[in-house]
Formats: C-alpha cells, structure tokens, sequence
C-alpha cells in the first residue's frame, strides 16, 4: 500500500467506493451517498443519496449519476453536516455585526 503523501488523485477515489462520500457541485448543490464506482472522468455513481440544495431543499434519491466536469469538491466519508472549527464563531460575529 503507498504511502498517503504517494496517493494519486484516483486512488484516493478507488479507496472509497463502498463508503459515504460527500459531493459538492459547481451549481452550490451538494449530494452525499455511498460511492458505487467511478470512471477515469471522475463521473460517479453513487445510492442512498441525500441532495442538498440550498434553493429548493433537501431530497432523496436512490441513486444518481454525477458528471464529473460539474464536480468542485469531494470529501471522503463526509455528513456534509461538519462545519471547520471557528467557522461558526466568525458567522455569529457577522450576524451581531450587521444588527449593531
């Protein structure tokens, strides 16, 4: 097995078909599911879908194909619900900023 600084790009993506994969888009949308397979486009399969879109809500899909050109991000084994530490302190200081 190589080492993690060694993994190539597809590699990474090949160690997580069978597990959860959160998917953001380049439209704002964004699909969490277990990771079926993949292509050499990085188009994906994946089932038990959750879409999320922040203009017309949340739904459920069984299964979906994503076109790996409108892919942005990916992050392995992610809820799509983990916010980075701080990032929530910085957006409350905004909110009393903007009523003050």
């Amino acid at each position: 097995m190589a080492p993690l600084e060694n993994l190539l790009p597809l590699e990474l993506i090949d160690k997580c078909v069978g597990s959860q994969i959160w998917v953001i888009m380049d439209t704002g949308k964004e699909f969490i599911g277990k990771l079926l397979g993949f292509d050499d486009y990085v188009n994906m399969v994946l089932e038990d879908v959750t879409e999320v879109d922040p203009i017309e809500g949340n739904g459920q899909l069984p299964k979906i194909l994503l076109n790996g050109n409108k892919i942005c991000m990916m992050v392995p084994g992610g809820d799509g619900k983990t916010v980075m530490d701080g990032e929530e302190d910085e957006s409350e200081n905004e909110d009393a900023a903007m009523v003050g």
